[in-house]
């Protein structure tokens, strides 16, 4: 076994890709824009971006290749404890407050929710399980999702597991053996697919194990584009890329989604990320790549919340197609400039602190 030894020289300067930065971001509105649309369109084929939440499974293949770059050459000296602080720090400042908002809404929701219907130590223990990521869908009035006070966590517990498998396993492993992984997973994503129809699956009890394929494949084929150095030169830019990144999330509902949903993700998105990895980008969209990237994992932890009451408005208020479009693209506005303040006010200060008292510990 190997770690890294086929990773390509340009690679290993560790510049920066601001083109996947703002992918990230473009995938981070589009779930946000299809969690509104889906409760307008219960019927998913009547949703004009139906497909958005594909976005995930984009995030899990770009977390697989940036993950890879950022600690393929390090882990083995960090030590696999750092490397778990590391990603604690990264990632869970967002779990907590996704948690707190979630159950804020749920208890002071304006528009409906039946919080006197639970129990003060239901609340409590799935407000717990959901900050501590243990998946708990015992909440009726939020689907049963596994993360009932914040639904989007379910990819973030696949994500944890993702990073601790590759600590344990997938840093070690030469490109052959990592290369057999993915290929075994496709054949999972295949089987998902084809026993559900499509990949929808994997926030709510019933589909707990689709997530598993859904993280599996997508995270093993960005670590490999990132450890066989596939990255596509090409003139595309960040404009001609993001057109390409939105078009299956407004691909058509069909009877073949069975089919369509895995060609995307088995070959189209990582087929973006090579494109992303190698485009060139015009000097004058690096600050917007820049702001995209770094408001895309806020924007993805703490909207759920307004979308909840969102969803009991509609079901209540019933409000017309104009109003409804000022709402939404409204919203989409209030949630990216408080995805902004979240970041700078606590996101930043929280890790930075959380870092300085880790560094403070290393150095002892």
């Amino acid at each position: 076994m190997d770690t890294n030894t086929n990773a390509s020289p340009i690679l290993q300067t560790k510049q920066h890709f601001e083109v996947l930065d703002g992918l990230r971001g473009i995938a981070a509105l589009a779930v946000v824009t299809f969690h509104f649309m889906e409760w307008i369109y219960t019927n998913p084929a009547n949703n004009f971006i139906g497909h958005g939440f594909l976005a995930v499974d984009f995030f899990f293949c770009l977390s697989g290749f940036v993950i890879g770059y950022a600690y393929d050459d390090r882990i083995a000296k960090m030590g696999m404890l750092e490397f778990f602080k590391s990603r604690i720090i990264r990632l869970h400042p967002l779990v907590v407050l996704g948690s707190v908002l979630g159950l804020l809404a749920f208890l002071f929701d304006p528009f409906g929710g039946h919080p006197e219907l639970y129990s003060t130590d239901k609340i409590i223990l799935t407000f717990v399980c959901s900050v501590l990521l243990i998946p708990l869908p015992v909440i009726a009035d939020r689907g049963f999702n596994l993360f009932s006070f914040n639904a989007p966590s379910w990819s973030l517990f696949w994500e944890y597991v993702a990073n601790m498998v590759y600590a344990l396993v997938l840093y070690r492993l030469s490109r052959g053996y990592l290369l057999l992984l993915t290929i075994l997973s496709a054949a999972a994503i295949c089987f998902v697919s084809y026993h559900s129809g499509n990949l929808l699956g994997g926030w709510s009890g019933p589909t707990f194990w689709d997530g598993s394929a859904r993280i599996s494949y997508s995270f093993l084929a960005g670590l490999l584009i990132y450890r066989s150095g596939w990255m596509i030169k090409n003139n595309l830019g960040f404009i001609g890329i993001a057109i390409l990144l939105f078009l299956p999330f407004i691909m058509p509902f069909s009877k073949l989604n069975w089919v369509s949903e895995p060609l995307i993700v088995l070959f189209y998105f990582p087929l973006l990320i090579a494109l992303g990895a190698g485009a060139g980008l015009a000097p004058g969209l690096k600050s917007l790549c820049s702001f995209l990237g770094k408001i895309s994992y806020p924007l993805y932890m703490t909207h759920y919340a307004v979308l909840w009451m969102f969803g009991n408005y509609y079901i209540s208020h019933k409000p017309g197609a104009t109003q409804l479009a000022f709402i939404i693209i409204t919203g989409l506005i209030v949630l990216v400039g408080a995805a902004y303040l979240v970041m700078v006010a606590y996101d930043i200060p929280v890790r930075k602190y959380l870092n300085h008292k880790r560094n403070k510990g290393i150095a002892k």
